[in-house]
């Protein structure tokens, strides 16, 4: 469900925002480092370090104001 307003948000904010998708059951080493500890999980970094975290289905909407605090 969450994959389809990611994917929207990545056109919306070309050029401004990188998203990445990591596939959890083939890198845990890297979802363990990162504390995922469910799906879906989002996080968003700034300068390269975590900036804040997003847990569970959240609306469009939501996700932008998250995204904008962030930018």
């Amino acid at each position: 469900m969450l994959k389809p307003l990611v994917e929207q948000l990545a056109v919306e904010y070309e050029g401004r925002v990188v998203v990445a998708e990591l596939d959890v059951d083939a890198n845990p080493i890297t979802a363990s480092k990162f504390g995922v500890l469910s799906i879906p999980s989002l996080i968003l970094f700034q300068g390269g370090k975590p900036a804040e975290r997003i847990v569970g289905y959240k609306p469009k909407a939501y996700l932008k104001q998250k995204i904008d605090a962030v930018l």
